[in-house]
């Protein structure tokens, strides 16, 4: 096993090698790495420095962790270039043949050419993040704390890991340098509206969320690198030249596949349906157990955040919420508008959006939008029971009750 790892380091002192003698790579990410925090710390000021001339009253101490994100992030977006070109600019260079010729498993290539495109941004992100720290400890700042810290250089591995195994991705599958960098806009655009939620998390103090956010992202990072490795074939990256769009070769396939040799519809659903189910059970499993994830998650975040808001209600305040409450229109009014074509059509629309989503953002956002449709459903849940319609003492409406806390309608 050492020996085979051992291979590994080779291939990766190799790909550093190449980088390090390339000043036109190197001047860049050399210059913005020094330079990016000594911006960010002086746009922070100029930020702060208008909102107080409206009474806005920002710290600047607020915009510390935010600035610590955005500088661990913006030398990963730089350095992508490298693991853009890891495999398709060798072959444009004409370097490629040597390396695939080699006693190399396909796992020890891959994963010597990812060692250093995720090793080379986080680099210089942890570089620029120290710079910056010692630019606001001589300002007399408040340093974030430990935990903190842990959760701001943990996003910005994660961030990378993910960033640079949807690039090897793209180099592995694209024909030329110019079409995986085109390409790395669906890497970078995604990443940056994850951290818009994360950015807001972070200013409200959500520990726990982001902590989430390290996991799902580490996750989704392991995903790309399995489906990296599972479509890395030599021979592919050696004979291919450029990709046409065959719709004609596309539909025939998808027919072919879908029919799967089935004469009627009785002998479809009892040989092909089966054996298409058995193929993804694996996946719906998976699916599955997010979504039961989601609902928890939805649940639970109602019935901690909207419970103690009720609990510490005053009794004024409980009446003006129950009196809201009964303005709702009921159940059976909803009922009555909800049919089948209204069901088919909205989970029809939910489910295009969520595979388009997920299609030009390698799952990214189309995991994130199915865990916020499901989480949703967990949210009414807890937003029922607070509001106790299928509670036993529902006839009360003088008390608030003590288990749900909250007052019935």
């Amino acid at each position: 096993m050492f020996n085979k790892l051992k291979l590994v380091w080779l291939v990766a002192g190799r790909e550093l090698k190449d980088q390090f003698r390339d000043w036109r790579v190197l001047a860049p990410m050399i210059i913005l790495t020094l330079c990016f925090p000594v911006l960010m710390n002086e746009f922070a000021k100029q930020t702060v420095d208008f909102l107080n001339q409206y009474d806005a009253n920002l710290i600047l101490d607020r915009l510390v962790p935010f600035s610590i994100m955005i500088i661990g992030f913006f030398p990963i977006t730089i350095s992508l270039v490298v693991a853009l070109e890891s495999f398709v600019g060798e072959k444009e260079r004409g370097t490629i043949e040597p390396i695939l010729s080699a006693p190399l498993d396909n796992w020890q290539l891959y994963f010597g050419k990812l060692l250093v495109g995720v090793a080379t941004p986080l680099v210089a992100s942890y570089l620029s993040i120290f710079l910056y720290l010692i630019m606001i400890s001589r300002q007399g700042l408040e340093m974030p704390s430990f935990s903190v810290m842990v959760q701001l250089f943990s996003l910005t591995t994660a961030h990378a890991t993910l960033m640079v195994s949807a690039a090897i991705v793209i180099s592995v599958q694209s024909t030329s340098v110019k079409a995986a960098n085109l390409l790395a806009s669906f890497i970078v655009i995604p990443v940056a509206i994850l951290m818009q939620g994360e950015a807001v998390m972070l200013f409200w103090g959500n520990e726990q969320v982001l902590w989430l956010a390290v996991a799902g992202v580490m996750i989704i990072s392991l995903l790309l690198i399995r489906v990296g490795i599972a479509h890395f074939q030599r021979e592919y990256l050696l004979g291919r030249e450029i990709d046409v769009i065959n719709l004609s070769w596309i539909w025939r396939t998808f027919w072919e596949n879908f029919i799967g040799g089935a004469h009627t519809i009785g002998e479809w659903y009892g040989r092909v349906l089966g054996g298409a189910m058995r193929r993804i059970a694996p996946a719906l499993l998976a699916m599955i157990f997010v979504a039961g994830i989601s609902l928890w998650m939805g649940y639970d975040w109602v019935m901690v955040n909207v419970s103690e808001v009720i609990a510490k209600a005053s009794p004024e305040n409980l009446e003006k919420i129950a009196a809201g409450a009964r303005e709702l229109p009921s159940l059976s009014n909803i009922q009555e508008n909800i049919n089948a074509p209204f069901l088919f059509l909205n989970n029809t629309r939910a489910v295009t959006v969520i595979f388009f989503a997920g299609l030009f953002s390698f799952s990214v956002l189309g995991i994130l939008l199915y865990m916020l449709n499901i989480g949703l459903i967990g949210g009414v849940f807890a937003v029922l029971q607070l509001l106790s319609v299928n509670c036993e003492n529902s006839t009360r409406t003088d008390i608030p009750c003590r288990r749900c806390a909250a007052w019935h309608i």
